[in-house]
């Protein structure tokens, strides 16, 4: 079983994708155990360069596992990585700071730009359906940039994680928008953002003028807010 387990230590990288892969690689190097796929891309989009380290206790529950990192310009993503039967796939402890770039995610407003930051505990796929969350997302210093650049503010939503479709809390971190209310991603796909939003004092008039079409403000002068989406 060792000399098994080093064979397979020291196997190509090149092994690891099979020739009807949904992705490629520019440039392959290292071994199976640990190795970088530079130049990464799938459907026609640059993903960067990823890099893994197998575990091998993974395979003590039928799975595969690896510490893997992918780096990009627009920022990086790490986490512990595991793939099961059925189309599973979770990550642990993933850490993640990216540019919020409508080039980079097609379901994003093409006017909102901002920072991406993420602390999660647990997040898991079952068929490319989402099917856990736990931790926290971050949106930082958002700005919308239809016209004149509106600063929005920072934004954090938490996931407290359980069963059902994940459900998380949304609240702002300071600036000029007010917003409380929670953000619910159906297993089906995409997102559903239901808050109470407010300017506070100080904030630019854009920000006014456009809150304005959500309607009559509640006594508390916050507006409701709805927004749903693909990503």
């Amino acid at each position: 079983m060792v000399f098994v387990a080093i064979v397979i230590a020291r196997l190509p990288a090149q092994w690891l994708i099979p020739k009807n892969a949904p992705f490629s690689c520019a440039t392959l190097e290292g071994t199976l155990w640990a190795g970088t796929c530079g130049g990464l891309s799938a459907a026609g989009q640059s993903l960067g360069e990823l890099s893994w380290e197998l575990r091998p206790l993974a395979l003590l529950r039928a799975r595969l596992g690896a510490q893997v990192t992918l780096i990009h310009p627009a920022g990086r993503v790490s986490a512990e990585a595991e793939v099961g039967a059925g189309g599973l796939l979770q990550a642990r402890d993933l850490h993640a700071d990216f540019a919020l770039d409508p080039r980079l995610m097609p379901g994003l407003p093409g006017q909102l730009h901002g920072l991406a930051h993420a602390d999660l505990e647990l997040l898991a796929l079952k068929g490319g359906a989402l099917t856990a969350l736990k931790g926290t997302l971050e949106a930082r210093n958002l700005e919308e940039r239809s016209g004149d650049v509106t600063p929005l503010g920072s934004f954090a939503v938490r996931f407290p994680g359980g069963g059902g479709e994940p459900l998380g809390q949304v609240h702002d971190l300071g600036g000029p928008l007010s917003l409380e209310g929670t953000l619910r991603l159906p297993r089906a796909g995409g997102y559903e953002l239901e808050a109470l939003v407010a300017a506070r004092p100080g904030a630019p008039p854009a920000l006014e003028n456009n809150l304005r079409i959500l309607g009559t403000p509640d006594e508390a002068g916050r507006r409701q807010l709805t927004v749903s989406g693909e990503f």
